[in-house]
């Protein structure tokens, strides 16, 4: 199912516009029997820019202007409209929110000689205020969900999300391959934090993180789920991979820290990993089910962490349901979040180490 893109015409009054001053947008397709008060909101991944440099480049794709858009994509897996590929969600209200401000919808400042504007956060109080004009202000149910940058930005504006409705609404979100560990790369050296602290700056992100992190600790570290979760007061689903594939090959073993190529066949296959990068690999995933620790023990709270080389679940339709789509205990990702949002059963659930899972699907670069 193909779904139009519809620009949010009364964003630029607002100053809440792409990267090149363009105005933002979504694709919104609508309920209808049962769902029909009930919304999904999902926010589009695509990493960050850091620099000027980057963000000029950001501003002539996508990612950076609503002139590149497609004006019409598909909506699979949480979006799915079809009840068999996504029996909770598929008659709700499906709204994909589009992301071109390289900064996880966080952020508002500009640079004037480059002509850029951060306008992330002015972005989503204009789309939130879209769509409550068009009925999301009475929906009985909503779910805010992202992946990966969109999954660190559902975690962010969670609670700003519930805000919206009233105290009867049943509010919720879904993280999706959202938390960023702040790693070694390599054990050697940072590796996140220069591109996490490059736009913060820039953006002038600072404001708009949750100040019960920043009263107490630095602005980059308030970008990094790990020290937000446990604050988050919104019930909140946490699905990811052990082995996230991008932070694999963006974080702990990135080509600029691995000079002499020793990673370069491991972050292309998981298959051609030797042993001792195994085992670093498990040092992320004992790392990742540290962080999550404290978040893990509020009865609200859900969690699917399995043990694939992967990047985003939810999506794709088959990793989210599918006959042969990742299941842990039998549970597919989509019945598993289901249940956990209409309190069917309680679902915290964390797969076995690497390699004894057979129902992922691994990713293989080439």
């Amino acid at each position: 199912m193909l779904v139009g893109l519809t620009l949010i015409q009364a964003a630029h009054a607002k100053g809440a516009v792409c990267l090149d001053g363009t105005l933002p947008g979504y694709h919104l397709h609508r309920g209808y029997g049962s769902g029909s008060n009930s919304w999904l909101i999902n926010l589009e991944g695509g990493g960050w820019c850091n620099d000027v440099r980057t963000c000029v480049y950001r501003k002539t794709t996508r990612r950076g202007s609503s002139s590149f858009m497609e004006k019409e994509i598909p909506f699979t897996g949480i979006l799915s409209n079809n009840a068999e590929e996504n029996p909770d969600f598929f008659n709700w209200n499906r709204v994909k929110l589009r992301y071109c401000d390289g900064a996880s919808f966080t952020g508002d400042s500009e640079d004037k000689s480059a002509e850029l504007q951060f306008r992330g956060q002015r972005i989503w109080w204009a789309a939130m205020e879209d769509l409550m004009s068009k009925g999301m202000r009475v929906a009985e149910q909503a779910l805010l969900s992202g992946c990966s940058a969109g999954g660190l930005a559902t975690i962010i504006h969670c609670d700003e999300f519930r805000s919206l409705f009233p105290g009867t609404t049943r509010v919720k979100c879904l993280s999706d391959a959202g938390l960023f560990l702040d790693v070694y790369a390599n054990a050697t050296s940072f590796m996140f934090p220069t591109p996490f602290l490059g736009f913060i700056r820039l953006y002038g992100v600072q404001k708009n993180l949750p100040r019960i992190c920043t009263n107490h600790l630095d602005p980059t570290s308030c970008f990094f789920p790990e020290n937000l979760i446990a604050n988050v007061r919104t019930p909140l689903f946490i699905l990811n991979a052990a082995y996230d594939s991008w932070q694999i090959q963006s974080s702990i073993a990135p080509p600029s820290a691995d000079p002499h190529g020793y990673w370069h066949y491991c972050r292309l296959d998981y298959a051609k990993c030797s042993g001792p990068q195994i085992q670093l690999l498990q040092g992320f995933r004992f790392d990742m089910l540290n962080a999550i620790k404290g978040f893990s023990r509020s009865n609200e709270n859900g969690l699917f962490i399995n043990s694939c080389f992967c990047h985003c679940q939810s999506e794709r339709q088959d990793t989210w349901l599918a006959d042969d789509s990742p299941v842990i205990g039998k549970k597919a990702i989509a019945l598993a979040v289901g249940d956990w949002y209409f309190e069917r059963a309680d679902v915290k659930v964390i797969d076995c180490p690497y390699p004894c899972d057979n129902t992922c699907h691994h990713l293989v670069f080439k």
